[in-house]
């Protein structure tokens, strides 16, 4: 077992490769009473094409979403149920490129974390079963493709994104859904619910010698097969300029999309990570010249803001809120882009972006949820999140000026707009 002491930010990991594969981090918290466990698998919405056992696989929009649902299936019952008998709080949740399997407990820690990995790892499925989950799901479907917010971000992806697999919904569609089996489900878990393809992070007051014991006692004893993923290849251009959708809202909404150059993994992804968040900020966050403008103008409300966003193979920044006018906005985003390109970033604007994102990321160690996605995050993408303050160090003004005359053009741009119904 290795242990690392991060001292800038004042916490320690204890990390062991098992010899299956997994990846198990224990980050040791004395006396706090909570524990929690985050069991994942790098599969998520976007692992839809993939090659097993010599043989490539098209599988339906929303599959990794219906594994995840049904994993909690056993042969003896429900493990959700089991784990809230032992005072357990378990979830889960499928990302894009991620599903993960978690609970938090104050006592029987040991006993729940046996129950979680053992269910994730043993799958049990019937067609009765299934096609009674197809009906659960496709009500949320309908439920999510009523809500103008899940529309517009879609939209503008599906704009901004000609093959890639980011244009996929993580639920997927009705349609798609009905072309699930159990033989699908077994082999989608067959591929990437393998150890060498998933980590356990554990954080709270226990022993990692322990934690190690248990995951080699339940856990196979083979790592499985490393699979090849296709997620498709993408140009630079963006597969539409907007997209226009009517709906019962009361105000006009829009989303600007900006398709970024996608990182490199390991440490460049990071980097990329950090880089493009400070951008965003300091061209359009609250604090910033081009929002007090706008928002002066009666162009944008509170409603307004931004991020930046990074997937496999993927990176873009979008803006957007409730607004009559976008293009105004748009023209205003792209023409304050151009000129801190051209004249650079105010140093004691800059100083001021890094220190208030440097103390975000530092606050997201108090919560030992974020502390397990952000390690587990760092895993699959082959980086260290918690070497984040040496990042911070080397991220100069100059950085930014280069990412948003890179990445924040017209050419890079799609537009999803949301309108009322009339």
């Amino acid at each position: 077992m290795k242990e690392t002491f991060y001292e800038r930010i004042g916490e320690a990991v204890c990390r062991e490769r098992l010899t299956n594969g997994l990846e198990v981090c224990v980050v040791p918290k004395p006396g706090y009473a909570k524990k929690y466990a985050f069991f994942s698998t790098r599969y998520g919405g976007m692992d839809t094409r993939f090659c097993l056992d010599g043989q490539w696989l098209n599988t339906p929009a929303g599959i990794a979403h219906y594994l995840e649902h049904k994993m909690f299936d056993t042969r003896e019952g429900n493990a959700l149920q089991e784990l809230a008998k032992n005072g357990a709080e378990p979830n889960a949740f499928t990302s894009n490129a991620m599903t993960a399997y978690y609970f938090d407990s104050t006592e029987h820690f040991e006993e729940n974390l046996r129950i979680l990995l053992s269910f994730v790892s043993i799958p049990y499925f019937t067609d009765e079963s299934v096609a009674k989950e197809q009906g659960i799901i496709g009500q949320e479907i309908r439920m999510i493709e009523d809500n103008p917010d899940w529309q517009i971000y879609t939209r503008m992806l599906r704009a901004m994104y000609h093959r890639h697999a980011a244009r996929t919904s993580i639920a997927g569609t009705v349609e798609s859904i009905a072309e699930i089996t159990a033989d699908t489900l077994y082999d989608c878990h067959k591929a990437f619910y393998t150890p060498a393809n998933m980590i356990l992070t554990v954080v709270g007051d226990v022993d990692p010698v322990h934690v190690i014991d248990l995951a080699n006692r339940v856990l196979p004893k083979l790592s499985g097969p490393i699979i090849e993923r296709d997620y498709g290849t993408e140009p630079e251009t963006v597969a539409e300029k907007e997209t226009v959708l009517e709906m019962e809202v009361s105000a006009p909404q829009f989303l600007a999309g900006f398709k970024c150059a996608p990182a490199a993994e390991g440490d460049d992804y990071m980097r990329a990570s950090i880089l493009g968040d400070m951008a965003s900020d300091i061209l359009m966050g609250e604090s910033s010249a081009l929002y007090q403008r706008l928002y002066e103008q009666g162009l944008i409300n509170p409603s307004f803001g931004g991020a930046f966003e990074m997937m496999p193979g993927v990176a873009y920044l979008y803006a957007g809120g409730d607004g009559k006018d976008p293009r105004a906005v748009t023209d205003a985003i792209l023409e304050e882009a151009t000129r801190i390109a051209a004249e650079g970033v105010d140093e004691a604007y800059f100083q001021r972006i890094r220190k208030a994102s440097f103390g975000a990321n530092l606050r997201g160690l108090n919560s030992f949820e974020n502390i397990a996605v952000t390690l587990t995050e760092g895993y699959f993408h082959g980086y260290d999140p918690l070497r984040f303050p040496e990042v911070f160090d080397s991220i100069t003004p100059e950085d930014i000026t280069a990412f948003l005359k890179t990445n924040v053009t017209a050419e890079r741009m799609a537009v999803s707009r949301i309108v009322p119904k009339q």
